[in-house]
């Protein structure tokens, strides 16, 4: 989908004043429920099998399309995990990866055109057993190979066919659900109460001041915040604050980039936004630009321009902070499953 394209979208879901524009959108909308429903019926009933692996599964995921914090909240999660002593393993689609056979084992150096930038930040940031590929069943049994005791699989919530032990749904604590409606007239996969369904759900905020949400009932908040940034080249690191006050170029190939760009501004750093459609293949002209500037981009990103960077390029590394309360539930959620 081009940038324009998502841009109109988003406006016509999130944006009170244009969802009148999302009626024309209710029919098909309509279709598309059905074909929703039926598919899950399909997979209650047993007219499409679930396949059940020798491991536990934990899906992480959501009911809106774009970005709400599920990569970052896997994150931590599977660093909870780790600090026990689990052996974990990440499980996804490989979205934007053109291998020619799957499942493919992912490393902190596979090339992402391979098995997509979400599959390497994973392997990158966790250290994690990261299997990417389009069937989530033999990607599990493929983790499960490699040494994997529990199964996180990301972005996961509707692929039925790997049966699951619990669902952590995340939802974006600014948009939330948008319009309500399901797509393409709102941002919705499955209807809102799908919520309900699922074991935990989780209230992600990327500027890290937790609000209520009245629309969509939450279990636990996650704040997702900026931490430091890293040279794409040399390797430096620096707090993310150190660019307070100064110009810089912030690039993002994200499902929500305005989120990324609001979170630098809100550290007081002046920014040049360079929005990309989410998943974009970045080219050296996505992210060079006429002047010594920094550029500043996700993490995401910066693992699809390791080889076009030089040193204006930084990656902003984002943390997930969970209170000890609600981390507390998470464990409970995770101890009942043996």
């Amino acid at each position: 989908m081009s940038a324009s394209a998502d841009s109109f979208l988003q406006r016509v879901w999130y944006d009170r004043h244009a969802q009148w524009l999302s009626l024309v959108l209710l029919p098909l909308s309509w279709l598309f429920g059905a074909v929703v429903t039926c598919r899950r019926l399909a997979y209650r009933i047993g007219l499409l099998p679930r396949v059940r692996v020798a491991r536990p599964v934990v899906v992480i995921g959501n009911v809106t399309v774009g970005g709400t914090g599920k990569t970052p909240f896997t994150i931590w999660l599977a660093t909870l995990l780790q600090a026990q002593g689990r052996r974990v393993g990440i499980v996804l689609r490989g979205y934007g990866g053109n291998s020619s056979h799957w499942p493919r084992d992912v490393s902190s150096d596979s090339a992402p055109e391979e098995v997509g930038d979400e599959a390497v930040l994973l392997a990158s940031r966790t250290g994690a057993i990261v299997v990417a590929g389009p069937d989530r069943v033999a990607a599990a049994q493929r983790a499960i190979e490699r040494g994997a005791e529990i199964v996180l699989s990301d972005d996961g919530l509707q692929h039925y066919r790997l049966a699951r032990d619990r669902e952590i749904v995340v939802i974006d604590g600014r948009r939330g659900v948008g319009n309500r409606r399901l797509l393409p007239a709102g941002p919705l996969r499955e209807p809102v109460s799908r919520l309900t369904q699922a074991d935990l759900r989780v209230i992600s905020w990327r500027d890290g001041s937790a609000r209520s949400l009245t629309p969509v009932p939450a279990t636990i908040q996650a704040c997702a915040r900026l931490a430091e940034a890293w040279a794409l080249v040399g390797g430096e690191t620096r707090p993310v604050e150190t660019f307070r006050g100064s110009r810089v170029h912030a690039v993002a190939a994200i499902g929500h980039p305005q989120q990324f760009f609001a979170a630098l501004q809100e550290l007081g750093i002046e920014v040049a936004p360079h929005a990309l459609p989410d998943h974009a293949r970045l080219t050296a002209a996505d992210i060079s630009f006429p002047d010594a500037l920094p550029v500043l981009m996700t993490e995401k990103d910066a693992v699809k321009s390791r080889a076009i960077a030089d040193q204006r390029h930084w990656a902003v590394r984002m943390d997930v902070m969970v209170t000890e309360q609600d981390a507390a539930a998470v464990q409970a959620m995770l101890d009942r499953l043996g």
